[in-house]
């Protein structure tokens, strides 16, 4: 949620603001606005509500600096405006300041500290560049010594803090804690984001940042310390990302590039954690932390929790280990008993999902050992973790996940094969993950390569419904859960994800005539089950669609999947729904990858 950018020591300050907030559009907001200083006493507050280039043509020509700081904000306090958008300002216009996160005690620091400052917005914001005014107006501290004291008293909040001082025009201020923000180094200039992708165009080095931590940013000099005030050193970490990667080249919308890239994300997983003959190449050190635990505990978001649902089957069937998979932000508050040796894994696509990260402070603070999945390396969650597993699958922008979804799957299958052989069990030792992920990348191929059939599926469907249904026993109930949220998230069609054996207590009392049911048939042992209840409901007027394997296929189903092993099929029958709600999307005239109210990565609880 939200995205931060700064620089200093640019000319093209106003340009590298606004192109950087750009790219990180995909984390969802309402506004957006940056604040330039020329370092010549002219400096430049241009905000907008709506979109990037809305903000664009309100800064026009006239506006340059060479040090400045921007933000797009995704409204929590106050509603989307101007006067709501950032960079906030103090009463007498000296300091500017963009943040992201929650101040929990906001109205505490208000009536304590500036009843007597009439405030423009209804931001908790305002309320921390207002303090750092007075504290250095009224008690005389210095830039830094105020925005140090305003930190020491915002207790939990979470926060990601860029301020500028006009009496100091090249220098930003810097903070964080529970958000997410990096320092970029460059030869004479240095910048600062929210999201690496943001400043690949400018650098490819960067300084992570610790909570609790404050910079000093000089085009020359970078200045670190810790809540104490003691200088940190830190080496500097490399972005081994090309920025075209991160462009949608020839498609409409990210997503839609981010659909095909699938395949090759299958085999790029291949190549990097397993060998020349098929087996997974996984640390020794994680291997052995898996292997000492009596139970998994799965613990993810959104989609990454719908990944976890099918990554849990894959535990249990490849390795014979009990897993759970819990609701992070659940599970950050009502912890359940857990086993006498338990092993966290966290799936997030960003690493920096706020309720998973809760979940793993308190992980820490028991001693036990934990795992992250994720596509961000030197990501909050990853470099809290005591292991990490990155998933290689390239930037996602678009906010609906897609190819990280399937990553996640595909990288338990690779753990759960290495985990039940180091294990010695059977069933491992007879499933080839490395065929498997060939049959799997081949079969996304085949279906992506259809476009036209999901296209008119989607126009005859589910256009014009209000409500729609996926069902599916097993795996295939996990997966109509994720095929559910995908048409919801960006089509805004009222679609749920169904145990299919539930319908009759309760669910289809709301099937009506036209409703579309699509079921999902994968699993030989409950296919025949399935099918039964897509005739409960056809005999109440719905429309049905079916996505099933070739070898359970009868001649009148919808979509044909290839065949793979099971186990596998979550990463084939995602596909068809991914691209029904695309279409769906597509054809509504939506933005299909930055869908209204929703962040790509939620960075506050």
């Amino acid at each position: 949620m939200c995205g931060i950018v700064g620089v200093t020591g640019k000319d093209s300050a106003v340009s590298i603001l606004l192109n950087g907030l750009e790219k990180l559009e995909y984390r969802g907001y309402d506004s957006a606005g940056i604040y330039v200083n020329d370092q010549n006493g002219q400096d430049y507050l241009v905000k907008e509500k709506g979109r990037i280039d809305d903000l664009r043509k309100e800064v026009g020509a006239n506006v340059q600096g060479s040090t400045g700081i921007g933000h797009t904000r995704w409204a929590t306090h106050g509603e989307p405006s101007v006067a709501n958008a950032h960079p906030q300002v103090s009463a007498d216009g000296r300091f500017y300041l963009v943040h992201n996160g929650v101040i929990e005690n906001f109205q505490d620091l208000k009536n304590d500290y500036l009843s007597d400052v009439e405030f423009t917005s209804q931001t908790d914001t305002e309320v921390i560049v207002q303090l750092v005014d007075r504290f250095v107006t009224k008690e005389g501290l210095d830039t830094l010594a105020a925005f140090r004291k305003t930190l020491s008293l915002l207790g939990h909040s979470s926060y990601g803090f860029l301020l500028m001082d006009k009496e100091a025009p090249d220098t930003l201020y810097v903070a964080k804690n529970k958000s997410p923000l990096l320092i970029g180094v460059g030869d004479g200039f240095n910048v600062v984001c929210s999201d690496s992708l943001a400043m690949l165009d400018q650098t490819k080095d960067y300084l992570e940042l610790h909570d609790g931590e404050i910079v000093v940013v000089k085009p020359d000099e970078i200045k670190i310390t810790d809540q104490q005030g003691n200088a940190v050193e830190r080496d500097t970490f490399h972005v081994d990302i090309d920025a075209a990667q991160a462009d949608k080249g020839t498609y409409p919308f990210y997503m839609l590039k981010e659909i095909d890239e699938q395949p090759n994300v299958m085999r790029k997983l291949s190549q990097v954690y397993l060998n020349d003959d098929g087996q997974p190449v996984i640390n020794a050190e994680l291997l052995d932390a898996l292997k000492a635990a009596d139970r998994l505990y799965i613990v993810a978001a959104g989609t990454s929790y719908h990944a976890g649902l099918v990554g849990a089957r894959l535990f249990e069937s490849l390795a014979n280990v009990p897993t759970e998979v819990h609701v992070s932000s659940e599970f950050a508050y009502n912890q359940p008993l857990l086993s006498k040796k338990p092993f966290f894994i966290f799936l997030t696509q960003s690493g920096e999902t706020a309720d998973s990260r809760e979940v793993l402070l308190n992980v820490n603070e028991q001693n036990f050992p934990s795992l992250t999945i994720t596509n961000v390396p030197n990501s909050t969650l990853s470099r809290e973790a005591t292991y990490t597993l990155l998933l290689h699958a390239g930037p996602e922008i678009a906010v609906a996940s897609t190819k990280a979804y399937t990553a996640q799957i595909a990288l338990q299958a690779i753990l759960a094969k290495a985990l039940g052989e180091a294990d010695d069990q059977p069933a491992a030792k007879d499933f080839d993950v490395k065929q498997q992920l060939a049959l799997v990348a081949n079969g996304m191929q085949a279906l992506v390569d259809e476009k036209a059939t999901f296209d008119k599926l989607a126009k005859a469907d589910l256009l014009k419904t209000p409500n729609a249904f996926y069902i599916g026993r097993g795996l295939d109930y996990a997966v109509s859960l994720e095929t559910a949220l995908k048409l919801k998230e960006i089509s805004y069609v009222q679609a749920e994800g169904f145990a299919s054996g539930e319908l009759k207590h309760g669910t289809i009392a709301l099937i009506e005539k036209d409703t579309p049911v699509i079921g999902i048939i994968t699993q030989q042992n409950t296919a025949g089950l399935t099918r039964s209840n897509l005739q409960e409901v056809e005999a109440r007027g719905a429309k049905t669609i079916t996505i099933v394997t070739d070898a359970l296929a009868k001649p009148d189903d919808t979509i044909i999947l290839p065949t793979v092993d099971e186990r596998m099929t979550a990463l084939l029958s995602v596909v068809p729904g991914q691209l029904l709600a695309y279409y769906t999307s597509l054809n509504k005239g939506l933005d299909v990858d930055k869908p209204r109210n929703l962040a790509k990565s939620v960075t506050v609880e």
